[in-house]
Parts: C-alpha cells; structure tokens; sequence
C-alpha cells in the first residue's frame, strides 16, 4: 500500500446495522455444506502450519527487497509452495518476481488470493508485506484442505504480486487478463494500526516532469543561462498553491529527482516524479489538467522547456471494497473481538493507494485492514516497520488469514452467497472501471 490510512487512531467500534440484503445473504450459508465445520477445517489447516509461516515472516523481514527486486522472497515463496503440493509457476506473466500457485479438485468457482512481498528503500517492511505475504500462504493451503476433504468443488490461487509499491504487478497481470480470466473473486488483507472491513483506499496516477534550460557560469554570466532547477522550484510552488482549492481527500505530492550538480552552473536540467491521488479515477483526471497548468506556467515563467509523461501503466484505480464479502470477513472477526467502524463511516475515511484497485474493478474484491495489535504508528515509517517483524503482528495476521478463508471458501460453497457478491460487483462498479 503506498500510503497509510490518513491518521493512526483508531476509529470507532461498529457491531451492527447490517444492511438487510448483506444479512440476507450471510443467512443463506446453508445449501449442502455446514460453514461451522468449514471454518474448523480452515482454522486447523492453517494453525498446523503456523510455525513454519511464522518463520518465512521473519525470513521476508530479515531480508527486504524493493520492489521487482524480490528474487529471495521469490525462491522461499515458491519453494514452500511446491512443497505444500501446488503447481506452481515462478517468473509468472514474465515478470522475474511473480509466481502464481494452483490447486483444484472438480468444477467449481475460483477462488484468487494476493501475496505481496516488496520491502520500502531505506526503511524495510514498513508497509507488512511480510505479513501479506504468509496471509497469502495460509489461505491458499486452508482452501486446499477445504477442496481436499471434498467440503468444497472448485479452484484456489494465489497470485504472487510483486512490485506493489510502484504500483505494478498486479497492473501487469491484469494487462495479461490473470485475474479476469482464472478467478471468480479476488481477496488479500493489508496490516494497519486499526482494523476496517471495507475502508476505502483511493486512486493515484503518477508524473514524471522535466525541465530543460541552458547552462552558464553562475558567477560570471548568470544572464546568458537559463535555469532549470528555477522552473522545478516554481511548479513545486504552483502546485503548493493548488493545493487550497483541491477537495480534502485529494493528495499532491513528489520529489525532486535532478536538480544540478555544482553550485556554480546554472542548472540546465531538472526532474522531479510526482504522484496525484484522488478518491475515485474522475477525481484524479480532473486534478491532471491543473498539474499540468502547473508545469506549463513554471515554463514560461523561467524560459525553459517543460515536458512530462504519466505512467506508462496507466491509472491505479480506487478500491472496489465488495460490502458483502467484507460483512463475512466481518463476521469471523468479531467472533474474535474485533470491532469495525460503520461503513458509512469507513467511506469516509482516506486511505493509502494500491494496485489491487485494478482488480476490484474487474472481479468482485476485498481489501480489508487489519490491526498488528503493537503500534499506533503510520505505515510506511521506521515504527511500523519495526512493528511487522514482531510475534504480535504475526498472530494478527494469523487471526485476519483465517477470517479471509472463510470468506474465500464461503464463495466456493454457496451459490447463493456468491450470487449476492456478484450482484452488487455489477451493481457497484462504474462501467468507466470496467
């Protein structure tokens, strides 16, 4: 995720008003399958391997890898998964650092889950994915074990989804159709300070601008150069300035990549990345156009040329949360002491950007957020880094694993909950996403 929720405290507890249709469909676990020996099932798969996730955890956190860089990660995720009887693919949808895990028995709905496995430069697992990484794990062998024991029909994958925060594995796949075409449902949970079901996480594009100027000795003939690092300087102002007049849950920020070498030539080239968040997709195109006005006027102020490029990748979207599979993941967390703001209030809360985004706009998703239970910290910061490699956090993310199966094999043994998710997937998501 490439960026905390906006703030650290926790938010208020939410126990009830269920909307009717999502309790109907909770309900309607019915059919031919008891969901109570299901969850048994799930629980007692991933609790027998609990220690040896425990150590791939502290192995991942021991040893962070930037993103797309992640060939360690990429052998002890992939040799462990072999050995738990999966047909595994590494270097998947020819990406060096991606792997995809298989396991099916009869027809039946599939089922997808998400690892990620990208440490931050400088700062480490400060954004848990070690801890995503071992959920990934343990949900895909508790729904092997679900397919196993003939309580279910079906297929389960995990996706191994480097690069996260650049926003580019799951684009990646996505491009190559690896969710749109293999999965029913798509599911991954994301380590926080406090736990949300279906909290919103926004949209984000990114920008890289140069500035090209003329050099001069900056002594001598000042007046004969044109500075590039000045036309940098003023489109940092310029969109300092626009951020009074944008809305509170859109986000501008950057960092300046080139701005010369010696104090004493006029800098004749500059380059700075910025990234542009905003709620949903339409509110990020409408912040583009101002961005580049920023640019535009920062070269004519200073005489230089001014260029720019949005990623090649395209936009990461907002994510979909699907409120039925996040009212199941629901469920089994408050039968464990968890409580969860409103989802009227949950929208309302800001949140970081991710790839997965894609995804929920092309097959019914849930990202859910989930307490380390031993820090207040932001994500991305040296805390929480610190944080994700501690047995709290492990046995969190334990607990949220075993939540996420349930909701995973919910979607394989009722047609009718199914049917429910699939509803409001259709009914949600705007047909610009699709």
């Amino acid at each position: 995720m490439s960026s905390s929720q906006e703030s650290a405290v926790p938010p208020p507890a939410y126990n009830s008003n269920v909307p009717d249709d999502i309790q109907s469909a909770l309900q309607c676990l019915d059919v031919k399958t008891d969901l109570a020996q299901v969850e048994r099932v799930l629980c007692e798969a991933i609790d027998e391997v609990s220690n040896e996730l425990h150590e791939i955890s502290k192995d991942l956190h021991e040893h962070p890898e930037i993103s797309m860089q992640e060939h360690h990660a990429h052998q002890l995720l992939t040799d462990y998964l072999e050995k738990k009887g999966f047909a595994v693919t590494r270097k998947a949808y020819d990406m060096d650092t991606a792997f995809t895990a298989e396991f099916s028995k009869g027809e039946g709905r599939r089922v997808g889950f998400c690892s990620e496995y990208d440490a931050l430069p400088n700062i480490g697992h400060g954004c848990g994915h070690n801890c995503i990484a071992i959920s990934g794990l343990a949900c895909a062998i508790a729904v092997k074990k679900l397919l196993e024991q003939g309580l279910a029909t079906g297929k389960v994958i995990l996706f191994g989804t480097p690069g996260e925060e650049r926003f580019v594995g799951k684009i990646v796949m996505m491009k190559k159709r690896a969710f749109q075409d293999n999965v029913d449902v798509c599911l991954m949970i994301h380590p926080s300070a406090h736990d949300l079901n279906v909290g919103p996480m926004t949209a984000v594009n990114d920008v890289t601008v140069e500035f090209r100027g003329k050099p001069s000795h900056a002594g001598q003939a000042p007046w004969e150069g044109v500075n590039a690092l000045d036309a940098m300087l003023q489109a940092w102002n310029n969109i300092s300035m626009l951020r009074q007049q944008i809305k509170p849950t859109d986000r501008i920020h950057g960092i300046i990549q080139e701005g010369g070498t010696t104090p004493n030539v006029i800098v004749d080239y500059s380059k700075a990345l910025f990234y542009v968040r905003g709620y949903k997709v339409s509110d990020v195109k409408r912040l583009i156009e101002k961005v580049e006005n920023c640019f535009k006027a920062a070269a004519v102020a200073t005489g230089c040329e001014a260029t720019w490029k949005w990623r090649d990748l395209g936009m990461v979207h907002d994510v979909m949360q699907n409120s039925v599979l996040g009212e199941m993941y629901a469920s089994f967390m408050r039968k464990e002491g968890v409580s969860f703001p409103h989802p009227a209030e949950q929208i309302q809360m800001l949140g970081g950007s991710t790839d997965f985004g894609n995804i929920s706009s092309s097959v019914p998703s849930l990202h859910p957020l989930y307490s380390m239970n031993c820090t207040t910290a932001a994500n991305h910061t040296t805390d929480f880094a610190a944080a994700a490699g501690t047995k709290e956090a492990f046995d969190a993310t334990i607990r949220a694993s075993k939540a996420l199966a349930v909701v995973g094999a919910a979607t394989l043994v009722s047609q009718t909950f199914y049917d429910a998710v699939r509803k409001e997937f259709e009914t949600k998501v705007p047909k610009e996403y699709q």
